[in-house]
């Protein structure tokens, strides 16, 4: 059986917009017919999602695979790294936690994790019309060819043509597309097909001479001048994001704790997306007056609420929550709400007992094993920021590795294994609960309900309709804008030269 052809998608720096442009090829080839697959062998990324059969990949895949039409599946992320600290990370292989390795000793097993990647490579050409793989990083990263298992590796392996991005808007975008050429071997150098500048402001006629400039010195052909696509509602997978996010605009403002270790920060993009929310990530106390905080994931739950004692964002919460500022935790924000987080075994830290902040009756223990799963949950609960919401259905997806007890839940939850568990806890008042419900805001009933019973708070009108929520909606954005600036017919040229190939 022939294998699916391939096309590569690889970029001169981190956060280019390597992600955006395969979610927008895999929405518009499959348009044009292709049964798409994304494929990223080795993703680091602390933004994670969980597979219909609780494998857990990153978010930037299953994001791809939604603009696919297709559902994700642990082999088109077979490595996850989910850093721990600046030396050491959790290994995710296959979807399941495989172990904590140390920076210096990763390459070790590069020779195991390689073989996966290849076999689940292998998998998706046999079972796909079309893969799209995405690399990590640049190619260019000469310390770390020799452990290489995301680039030019990977297209080696594939036999795959790359096109190779470059993010104009952070400026010196020839000398970033002929220097990661330069430094390419000429065995790598040669896969390389075509030239994308991403991100750009103006009229393309400004890039002419330059891109002139840039095809004779290289030899290949800049096959398209992508232009920057404002306010865009596709999920990251890499907290540099927040850097560049400014804050949102409205009447209600909405502040979350961006942690060093913040995961699943996209939880909040419905929130970014109601007109009335002004929503703003922080590293230290505001100045103005909030109507909520939101406590985010984290993959390092002892050492992010560490920082925020040291930021002094841990007392300015309990005042805020003590003069009655509504206070929700999510997954690890909803640990550090909680009194205590025990850790016997090590398993996030060596610390055996951290206090946590106090505001719910809770007990965290961290267990060596990880919960990932999909849920249906109902809500239990009929005052403070939920009251009348008693017996909503919401879905969500949990990835934890502790279990909390204590206080009065704020879901049923019912799993697919047919079990039925409680989720999270409130406060008497119901202005302070915790979830380990990841995806919540995305629940447009809830999400609206909760936004107004703030507005209430503040003596303001309630606006009861959910803004539009709908991220096929922004897939569709970018593969229109795909459509018409790429050279299209050059890339069917790639994909489907590699199936006369094939027949050889």
């Amino acid at each position: 059986m022939a294998k699916a052809p391939v096309l590569m998608i690889q970029g001169t720096a981190s956060h280019v917009g390597k992600s955006v442009l395969v979610a927008g090829l895999c929405r518009l080839l499959a348009d044009l017919g292709y049964r798409v697959a994304p494929f990223k062998a080795q993703n680091m990324a602390l933004n994670s999602y969980v597979t219909p059969d609780g494998a857990e990949i990153g978010r930037a895949q299953a994001e791809q695979a939604a603009a696919a039409g297709v559902e994700p599946r642990a082999e088109m992320n077979p490595i996850l790294l989910k850093p721990e600290a600046d030396d050491r990370a959790q290994v995710v292989v296959l979807g399941r936690p495989w172990r904590t390795v140390r920076a210096r000793d990763y390459g070790h097993f590069r020779r195991y994790l390689g073989s996966v990647v290849r076999r689940s490579l292998e998998v998706l050409r046999a079972e796909y019309d079309l893969v799209l793989i995405e690399g990590a990083g640049s190619p260019a990263e000469v310390n770390l060819r020799r452990t290489d298992l995301a680039n030019m590796r990977v297209a080696r392996w594939a036999e795959a043509p790359v096109l190779l991005v470059g993010d104009i808007d952070r400026g010196g975008v020839f000398a970033s597309l002929y220097g990661t050429l330069r430094l390419l071997p000429p065995a790598e150098r040669r896969l390389v097909q075509g030239l994308i500048i991403n991100k750009f402001r103006g009229d393309p006629a400004l890039l002419r001479d330059g891109i002139a400039w840039l095809e004779r010195r290289t030899g290949r052909r800049v096959v398209g001048v992508v232009p920057y696509i404002p306010g865009l509602r596709i999920a990251e997978e890499d907290s540099v994001a927040l850097e560049n996010m400014t804050p949102t605009r409205g009447d209600l403002k909405v502040v979350v704790p961006r942690f060093p270790r913040i995961s699943n920060f996209d939880d909040f993009d419905p929130l970014r997306a109601e007109p009335d929310t002004a929503l703003c990530f922080v590293d230290r106390p505001p100045a103005t007056d909030v109507d909520l905080i939101v406590l985010p994931g984290s993959k390092s739950t002892v050492a992010d609420l560490a920082f925020l004692h040291r930021s002094g964002l841990a007392d300015w919460i309990r005042a805020q929550a003590a003069a009655g500022t509504p206070v929700i935790g999510i997954c690890g924000g909803f640990q550090m709400l909680g009194r205590a987080i025990y850790d016997p075994d090590g398993v996030e830290s060596d610390r055996p007992e951290t206090a946590g902040l106090g505001l719910l009756p809770v007990v965290t223990v961290f267990a060596r094993d990880k919960v990932t799963r999909r849920v249906r949950a109902e809500v239990r609960v009929d005052r403070g920021l939920l009251v009348g919401l008693w017996g909503l259905e919401v879905t969500g997806y949990e990835i934890h590795m502790g279990r909390s007890e204590g206080g009065q839940p704020v879901f049923r939850v019912y799993r697919s294994d047919g079990s039925v568990v409680d989720d999270g806890a409130i406060d008497e008042s119901g202005l302070v609960f915790g979830t380990y419900l990841h995806g919540l805001w995305e629940n447009p009933t809830l999400r609206r309900a909760v936004l107004d019973r703030l507005r209430e708070r503040r003596g303001l009108p309630p606006v009861r309709r959910p803004a539009a929520w709908d991220r096929h909606a922004e897939y569709a954005r970018v593969a229109e804008v795909l459509r018409t600036c790429l050279d299209l017919t050059f890339l069917i040229r790639l994909i489907e030269a590699q199936r006369g190939n094939a027949r050889q």
